[in-house]
């Protein structure tokens, strides 16, 4: 490549990332997944449009691992673990067992509506079971649920790859003809790889936040690059040892996201614009790969599917997996229709394409139909069926942005704080914050101005506060600021 066809190449990746940019605006006022339109951006850019030639499926698949790596990594890093903490269980069964049993009867549907043999029946619903994090994380994070709710799913789409990358591999190798092992070989195989990914996951991790709050990096933007290095450290790993990457990465990054690391919003950042860079990219790529003139003879076996997929898979294997949480039946229902698909079935379909598998150009085009058309469909109906259900919550929420910098070797932290519209910091006096012993409001900033407050100076809307504290103090800070703003100036706080 001249230097001339490189700066013509980064124009027109510059057009488009900005045009996927502006998309965002578009999916939030539609409910539309923005995804959707990054796909488009891409078919519209291949050989049946413009005309840019991309056919490396085995390319693909690398690219769509990398930027599954990266999407995986922003969803751990971004969730809460108060939020999931108390669905963790019900989440891990439905990525499990529950897959499973979604395998077992899109496999069956497909064997009998569309003909195919048994290994590429099944193949075909282990491709379709994953719910995508992308999906999930865009669209579920804009509605309002419970947080009960939102957990299960979130967690349910952050760690379900794993066990169904393992799947996909393993019927791949079957439908290819080179597999003479037993269905328990693959049993214990999975359960090796799940369990040797979560400890890896884990242990990266809290090793890396350990070694994080004990390093006064120079600059707050390593922060953030040292954390994605260790998500992506967790991926290679794990894989390495053949053990789950994808569960390792995600994991990884909900130790590092709930750790109270320093610059936690700067970090939190930028995970959230690599998981976007990422999310664009694939669906831009995967776009490229798509042959348009292709698709609509796949039209009518993708409707097929995706009804057996959504009407009859993904309520089983809510109500089977789920049976003994005893969970209100409204949960059960939205759980049902919620399992959104995105990029990871279209990107897992590159791996039978890659191995040869006589036909998995045509799954390539059925799933990518089926995607597609199933987000149309369910992503624009989530809120209201929300909202038909009774499941619009009503929660009070903190809104309160909490920022930390070091001070080098200090021993003290700032605390940055913003008061958001709703929190309830509103009208506190100063005084009436009660922080730990050692800690202290220093600056308040107000309408463009700052000043030094005093112990009766009244808290607003909209204010930016400076707290300095020792760092052995910090987290209890944190903790009594987070309790005000939730509860106001009678919240409950005992000294430690």
């Amino acid at each position: 490549m001249t230097p001339e066809e490189f700066s013509r190449t980064l124009l027109l990746a510059s057009g488009v990332l900005l045009l996927a940019v502006l998309a965002v605006r578009l999916s939030a006022r539609t409910g539309l997944p923005s995804l959707l339109l990054y796909l488009g951006l891409g078919l519209v850019l291949g050989e049946d449009g413009i005309g840019i030639p991309f056919a490396d499926a085995e390319i693909a698949q690398v690219l769509g691992y990398g930027a599954l790596v990266l999407i995986l990594a922003e969803g751990g890093l971004t969730t809460r673990w108060e939020a999931i903490r108390g669905v963790l269980a019900p989440a891990a069964v439905l990525a499990t067992a529950g897959t499973a049993v979604s395998i077992g009867v899109v496999g069956l549907g497909a064997h009998l509506l569309l003909g195919t043999s048994w290994p590429i029946s099944l193949l075909l619903g282990a491709v379709v079971s994953s719910t995508d994090a992308a999906a999930v994380f865009s669209v579920l994070r804009a509605v309002p649920l419970p947080p009960r709710l939102s957990g299960v799913l979130e967690a349910e789409s952050g760690l379900n790859d794993a066990p169904v990358v393992i799947a996909v591999l393993a019927l791949t190798e079957v439908a290819a003809g080179g597999s003479g092992h037993a269905w328990w070989f693959y049993l214990g195989e999975a359960a090796f790889e799940l369990v040797l990914g979560t400890v890896l996951g884990v242990g990266v991790g809290a090793a890396g936040a350990f070694l994080l709050r004990r390093s006064a990096l120079p600059s707050s933007g390593l922060y953030p690059v040292a954390v994605l290095a260790l998500a992506v450290g967790a991926f290679a790993v794990a894989d390495v040892l053949h053990a789950s990457g994808f569960l390792a990465t995600y994991l990884c990054g909900l130790v590092i996201g709930n750790a109270r690391l320093p610059h936690r919003h700067a970090t939190r950042g930028f995970a959230e614009a690599s998981g976007w860079l990422a999310q664009i990219g694939l669906f831009v790529m995967l776009g490229l790969l798509a042959s348009p003139s292709r698709l609509p003879s796949a039209v009518l076996d993708a409707l097929l599917l995706g009804a057996v997929l959504t009407l009859l898979a993904r309520p089983a294997s809510v109500l089977v997996s789920l049976a003994g949480f005893r969970l209100p039946r409204a949960d059960l229902a939205f759980l049902s229709w919620a399992g959104l698909r995105g990029a990871v079935p279209v990107v897992l379909t590159t791996v039978p394409v890659v191995a040869g598998i006589a036909g998995s150009e045509r799954l390539f085009d059925l799933v990518l139909v089926l995607v597609v058309v199933f987000t149309l469909v369910q992503a624009p109906t989530l809120a209201p069926l929300a909202r038909a259900l009774g499941l619009m919550s009503a929660a009070p929420t903190t809104d309160l942005d909490v920022e930390v910098s070091p001070l080098g070797t200090l021993s003290a932290d700032v605390v940055q704080v913003r008061v958001g519209p709703r929190s309830r910091l509103h009208g506190v006096e100063v005084f009436e914050l009660r922080l730990p012993r050692g800690a202290n409001v220093s600056l308040v900033a107000r309408d463009g101005t700052t000043f030094v407050p005093q112990p009766r100076t009244v808290l607003r809307r909209g204010d930016d506060l400076l707290v300095v504290t020792g760092t052995a103090e910090r987290r209890l800070v944190e903790e009594r600021l987070q309790a005000v703003s939730r509860a106001g100036k009678l919240a409950d706080w005992r000294e430690a």
